[in-house]
């Protein structure tokens, strides 16, 4: 079929970056942390790919003949964001940090965005979980009308609403407007969200109607080489949304790893000589950021149980590689992103599984995928192909 799959195992950080003091996440691990506060981890599919031989795991043991080649790849970009650690893999790295309002949004951008949607007033303007956030102000913004405006450690300029209050269409002429008209110049900021959310029981609780506001890359990423020459290009999941959908013909939305893991296997099965980039989010937005690391290992453990289908898909023109994008350590006091080290698993069948050591950039990633398909680039990163 002669497919390359990357997929972003989304948050599932393997250890601290040298810089991490930097960024508030000295000692964050996500996998290490976690499998310590579990009393070690249960993933024996990864286990046979190679995980265990990247970092000492408790629970994964190093396998004597991993399945995959394995490494740990390190960021350049500046910062520990979604969009960065994308485009990073994608072959771009960002020089300059998105901004990012630990204290909230200032006043003169709140006035521009409540004179550009012609809203009458706004709540919260901090920096919050999207579900306490709800919880906390779910009842006010049903009286009011008005929306809840949060961000995170991100760059995110985040947009929650009641979908019976504000109808989920306006929510997104509202995010578009705060994309192109108020959050530009020295506020460009990585992403605009909407949060959308419903009543369920008694209890706030937020849809899978989030829509992301991205922007483009600051300059060709992989997926923009490929396509201009006519290779396939498949996003499946959030890939979409933090690649604002460049260079990217073919695009799957998904609401769940599950989903996701459907489309990767179904996709793989149908496409040939295309690039399949698929993004599995569920870590991320409904462990890490809740600090839940009992669900986080159960995700992690669904995952694992269906690796061998997505192997199974497989031929043996077909590369495979597992990674992520940044860490979120559920142990850490925060609900952010960490700074860490990304796992580096590459599969191919009958091809034994190789030390690829610790690399210098996402952006090995990029310039591997644009290796098989033997496309000459300005893509930053080195390739790992015949390693």
């Amino acid at each position: 079929m002669n497919n390359f799959i990357v997929v972003v195992l989304d948050s599932v950080g393997i250890g601290e970056m040298p810089d991490a003091e930097k960024y508030g996440d000295k000692g964050s691990d996500t996998l290490g942390n976690m499998a310590k506060k579990l009393g070690g981890l249960n993933l024996p599919n990864l286990q046979k790919f190679g995980l265990g031989n990247i970092n000492p795991i408790l629970g994964v043991e190093p396998a004597e003949a991993p399945l995959a080649s394995y490494g740990k790849l390190a960021e350049q970009s500046l910062g520990k964001d979604s969009t960065t650690g994308h485009w990073e893999l994608g072959g771009v790295i960002t020089k300059k940090e998105f901004p990012v309002y630990p204290n909230g949004f200032p006043k003169d951008v709140i006035d521009r965005f409540l004179a550009e949607t012609e809203l009458k007033g706004i709540l919260a303007n901090c920096t919050a979980s999207g579900t306490l956030i709800i919880d906390e102000l779910g009842e006010e913004h049903c009286k009011t009308g008005f929306p809840i405006i949060y961000t995170s450690a991100d760059s995110v300029f985040q947009i929650a609403a009641h979908e019976e209050i504000i109808p989920i269409e306006r929510q997104y002429e509202i995010c578009k407007i705060a994309r192109d008209k108020v959050m530009i110049g020295e506020h460009e900021v990585g992403r605009i969200i909407a949060r959308p959310f419903i009543t369920k029981d008694g209890k706030f609780t937020r849809t899978t109607n989030r829509k992301d506001f991205s922007i483009d890359p600051t300059s060709p990423t992989i997926l923009n080489y490929l396509s201009e020459l006519g290779i396939e290009t498949y996003g499946i999941g959030k890939i979409n949304d933090l690649f604002n959908y460049s260079g990217i013909k073919h695009q799957q939305k998904t609401k769940s790893n599950q989903e996701g893991i459907e489309k990767i296997i179904a996709t793989n099965k149908s496409a040939k000589n295309s690039f399949l980039f698929a993004n599995l989010v569920d870590f991320d937005v409904y462990y890490g950021h809740r600090n839940d690391a009992e669900g986080y290992h159960r995700a992690l453990q669904e995952f694992d149980a269906r690796l061998p289908e997505i192997v199974d898909a497989l031929d043996e023109s077909d590369h495979l590689i597992l990674t992520a994008d940044h860490g979120n350590d559920p142990t850490d006091i925060s609900t952010d992103h960490t700074r860490e080290y990304v796992p580096l698993l590459y599969f191919r069948k009958n091809i034994p599984g190789k030390n690829l050591g610790v690399r210098n950039t996402y952006a090995d990633v990029a310039q591997t995928v644009a290796h098989y398909f033997k496309v000459n680039n300005a893509l930053e990163g080195k390739s790992f192909l015949n390693e």
